[in-house]
């Protein structure tokens, strides 16, 4: 037996989804045979160990099956179901509805296997997506979502149940592997003291909602010569914002420090971590800030109030007067005492556990 994670494509656009779908792949048996399939790019670029891979290197025009590639769907649809009889397969992880649309069809006609489908953001669900989901065997298929909020938005879309696996990190390897401030301060190339450190983690896309962040922070750092604001990520919108950081109000203030790999382990350089994203599915810079004892500062949105609850400090969605209020109010906080109360409320060791036993009854098919 052996279990088959299919995922869209490796690198940054994926580098959540790889994380999770890591996490739960490790609560498999030790001794349990895992592959990845990559239906796009290479082992090379994936942020995690994702393992034994077969990268089939296909086209988003294969895999869409536009103009003439739907005539070979047929002959791509025989390759997947060999490959899935030569690894033994009996549970198939899916990442989202794309990769659904690709593999359900040929995973329809194979009993032995056992299917997830793991949604980790707001998905388009038109009519054939229901039904492909809706028509597949109901005894071997298990919908997942990565959050309460999106889980329920799923079963109100779908009329299926949808089980929640909200995503998250075992405190104690996550907190064994961060960096001091100090240390964390000296890899960013920041000063250890006298300066008040905001930082933001994230792809450099528009819905992340990076630009009001910005426009906030020049707001409220115009008086504030010493306040900088750490923006760790790479993506399309780089340009943009980096003309905006270049204007006589940001220079000197904004950092871009574009992907770094280790991230994960550098929160605690910053005084507060900010979060203005537009949209989440779940939002796992916000775990990783709060385990790492830095306070959080996030849109107001219901998978963040999901975890923090009345303990999450929050701002309206793209509001740049109502972020730059709230940044001045968190600058005044102790950060300390915030942070304590957000580590409580989102109870990482509680967290934890139900993750990782949710993830053993899907591979194991148990209820």
């Amino acid at each position: 037996m052996s279990i088959i994670n299919v995922m869209w494509a490796g690198g940054l656009p994926f580098a959540s989804v790889h994380k999770v779908h890591h996490q739960i792949l490790s609560q498999a048996e030790p001794a349990t045979p895992v592959k990845t399939w990559l239906l796009q790019g290479s082992k090379s670029v994936c942020q995690v160990d994702v393992g034994s891979v077969l990268e089939w290197n296909l086209t988003s025009a294969r895999l869409k099956g536009r103009h003439l590639w739907r005539l070979f769907k047929p002959w791509m649809r025989s390759r997947f179901r060999q490959a899935l009889l030569d690894s033994d397969a009996r549970v198939v992880l899916l990442d989202g509805l794309g990769v659904a649309r690709l593999l359900l069809p040929v995973l329809e006609g194979m009993p032995q296997i056992r299917v997830v489908v793991i949604f980790h953001g707001v998905t388009r669900l038109n009519a054939a997506g229901r039904e492909l989901l809706r028509g597949f065997p109901a005894s071997r298929l298990r919908i997942v979502a990565v959050s309460e909020t999106l889980a329920k938005s799923l079963q109100d879309k779908l009329d299926l149940q949808v089980t929640v696996l909200r995503s998250a990190f075992d405190p104690g390897v996550f907190q064994s592997l961060l960096m001091s401030r100090e240390e964390a301060r000296t890899r960013l190339g920041l000063p250890p003291t006298g300066t008040r450190i905001f930082g933001a983690v994230g792809r450099l896309v528009d819905n992340k909602g990076f630009a009001c962040l910005l426009e906030a922070f020049a707001r409220a750092a115009a008086s504030q010569p010493d306040w900088r604001l750490v923006i760790v990520g790479e993506g399309p919108a780089r340009e943009a914002l980096q003309a905006r950081i270049a204007q006589p109000d940001l220079i000197d203030k904004v950092v871009l420090t574009g992907h770094l790999e280790d991230v994960a382990k550098l929160y605690r350089a910053f005084d507060w971590v900010l979060i203005p994203s537009l949209d989440e599915g779940l939002g796992l810079i916000l775990q990783e800030a709060v385990l790492a004892g830095i306070p959080v500062l996030a849109s107001e949105l219901a998978v963040f109030r999901e975890q923090l609850g009345d303990a999450g400090w929050y701002a309206p969605v793209n509001d740049e007067a109502a972020w730059s209020e709230a940044i001045v109010r968190a600058s005044l906080a102790s950060a300390d005492a915030v942070a304590a109360l957000q580590y409580q409320a989102l109870a990482p060791d509680e967290a934890w556990l139900n993750f990782s036993q949710t993830s053993r009854q899907l591979i194991s098919g148990s209820q």
